[in-house]
């Protein structure tokens, strides 16, 4: 069956480039020195007379400047390699997707399959591979060195502590011991699925 004329292949796009009045920078892990933890500084008014403040930043490498975008190659798998270098995973092959995963969508109607297919993760035996367990066994993974570093805000760089901790038990400076200790005591978590690198 052709296609009308009017029906055009789909070609995703997705805007690059960075943000005005505003810089992404980075800054690195000291037990695990290869995290680049985002942030966005923005610029304040001259007359403000006050440096540039620190916010999240999640747009991913989108905003940066120096980052290659090819949507058809998806983006850098950031946590691939801290997952495979802790030894209790495996790659296996995935199921194909079934129509029932696209809510039964005749076939007109799809987007058109990601053209890079990445194994499955799966834990190794019995091994149990959370943030969760990881915490309870007194590991730091580069997750919760990620999440330390970026609740800080950098706010060591310019030494100031902002918010009220509503007498909660919240230190000025977030170390990655305190993230796995709130992990492992149940009161926080990384959401990390291993085959969300």
């Amino acid at each position: 069956m052709n296609k009308p004329e009017s029906q055009s292949v789909f070609t995703p796009a997705v805007t690059t480039g960075p943000l005005m009045g505003s810089r992404k920078v980075y800054a690195s892990g000291c037990a695990h020195p290869d995290l680049r933890v985002p942030f966005r500084e923005v610029a304040l008014h001259p007359s403000a007379n006050e440096p540039p403040v620190t916010i999240y930043d999640p747009s991913g490498p989108y905003t940066d400047a120096e980052a290659t975008i090819d949507i058809d190659a998806g983006l850098a798998r950031t946590r691939a390699q801290w997952v495979l270098a802790r030894g209790d995973v495996e790659e296996i092959d995935g199921r194909e997707v079934q129509d029932v995963d696209n809510g039964n969508v005749s076939p007109e109607k799809l987007t058109p399959a990601f053209p890079v297919k990445h194994r499955v993760l799966r834990a190794k035996g019995d091994a149990c591979v959370t943030q969760l367990d990881y915490a309870r066994r007194g590991i730091i993974t580069p997750e919760m060195e990620f999440v330390a570093i970026r609740e800080n805000m950098r706010r060591d760089a310019v030494g100031i502590r902002d918010g009220e901790d509503f007498d909660a038990s919240i230190p000025d400076f977030v170390t990655p011991e305190f993230v796995r200790s709130e992990i492992a005591r149940g009161r926080a978590i990384i959401p990390a699925n291993n085959n969300h690198a």
